[in-house]
């Protein structure tokens, strides 16, 4: 819209022709405008506007230090114009129509403060307290800066330089040595630990490279296995199947074996056992009609024989009794005694005649032997 500015978020917009009333109460010269826009009546007024962004100043300073030892000492400043009225419009006064001078006078600035603090240190102070030299530059710069309208947000040291006479690296050249040798110390305890690292390193995978191949063995071993069982279970099958066909056909052999065996016995045996028994009885039948025969025959002897004693048993006695008549005996029981004498001639005959039975018995008994033996 026509007659109305707005400043950018990192501007304050500076309105001239017009008075405002300030933080301290006094009354300033133009109108301060931050954040939001205003209406600015034409002709009347004018607008300028002041960058509140973040500026940035290098100094770079020779310095001598407490010991007189020159330093070359690189320093930042970062710094803006204050974000409060008063502020505001003594950065405005100062440097709205050439705000680049803002750069320059800060770096002047922290120049002088520089060389003053670093003039009051010595270098080995300089050099391990860098923080310490910064703060000191910052507090002696403070006033000067509010005076003007800036702030400073941070100062760094960024480089402390002896200008080529060695004293600097001659204050290192010990603790250099000591960080050397502590260096060389922990590379060669790193060098060991790298070694022994690589080392077992090596052994673990030596230990796996065996492991694997003798996992590789086994496997190869059990495929082998199983590959030759494979190839084997045909021939074995053939074999095992043969076998039961051998098997079978001696257990043919055998049955034909035994059934002719059995036929063996009934044809052969059997009636060979038959006719023998036959024989065997026929003989033994014969055996006993011959011995039935010779005890028929003898016991018709002993008959024959003992009606041939028999009927010479008479003469006997009467042979007997004729000799006593010419004998000269005496008897003395009379008549009793007469009797016993007959008596004992007729027991002498029947003793003769079974002599002679017995005589006849055993010769008929080895007539039965003889034909015995015979047969």
């Amino acid at each position: 819209m026509f007659g109305y500015r707005v400043p950018a978020p990192d501007e304050a917009m500076i309105i001239s022709g017009g008075k405002q009333k300030g933080d301290e109460g006094g009354v300033l010269p133009f109108r301060i405008v931050t954040g939001h826009g205003a209406w600015v009546l034409p002709v009347f007024r004018k607008v300028s506007y002041l960058t509140l962004a973040m500026r940035e100043a290098t100094v770079v300073e020779d310095c001598v230090s407490q010991q007189g030892i020159s330093l070359a000492v690189r320093a930042v400043i970062a710094f803006k114009v204050g974000s409060d009225t008063a502020s505001i419009a003594a950065a405005a006064q100062r440097f709205l129509a050439n705000q680049n001078q803002m750069d320059e006078l800060t770096g002047q600035i922290f120049a002088g403060h520089l060389r003053s603090i670093v003039g009051s240190m010595t270098v080995e102070a300089i050099i391990r307290e860098r923080q310490t030299l910064a703060e000191n530059v910052l507090d002696a710069s403070k006033i000067e800066m509010a005076k003007i309208g800036l702030t400073v947000d941070s100062l760094q040291i960024q480089s402390i330089d002896d200008k080529g006479s060695g004293y600097i690296r001659a204050l290192a050249a010990p603790h250099q040595a000591a960080v050397n040798q502590a260096a060389q110390i922990a590379q060669a305890v790193a060098d060991q630990a790298s070694a022994m690292a690589r080392q077992e390193s090596d052994r673990n995978q030596a230990e796996y490279a065996r492991q694997t191949a003798v996992a590789r063995a086994q496997y190869q071993a059990e495929i082998d296995t199983a590959q030759q069982k494979a190839s084997q279970a045909g021939p074995l099958a053939a074999a095992q199947a043969q076998q039961a066909v051998l098997a079978e056909q001696a257990l043919v052999a055998a049955k034909n074996a035994e059934l002719r065996e059995a036929q063996l016995i009934a044809e052969v045996v059997k009636p060979a056992q038959a006719e023998a028994e036959r024989i065997r009885t026929l003989a033994q039948a014969q055996a006993e009609a011959t011995r039935l025969s010779a005890e028929a025959a003898a016991a018709e002897g002993r008959i024959a024989l003992d009606q041939a004693v028999i009927a010479q048993l008479p003469d006997l006695v009467r042979a007997a009794a004729a000799g006593l008549q010419g004998a000269n005996l005496t008897v003395l029981d009379g008549a009793q005694g007469l009797n016993g004498a007959v008596a004992s001639l007729a027991a002498q005959g029947i003793s003769i005649l079974d002599t002679v039975r017995g005589g006849l018995a055993s010769a008929g008994a080895a007539s039965r032997d003889g034909s015995s033996g015979e047969g």
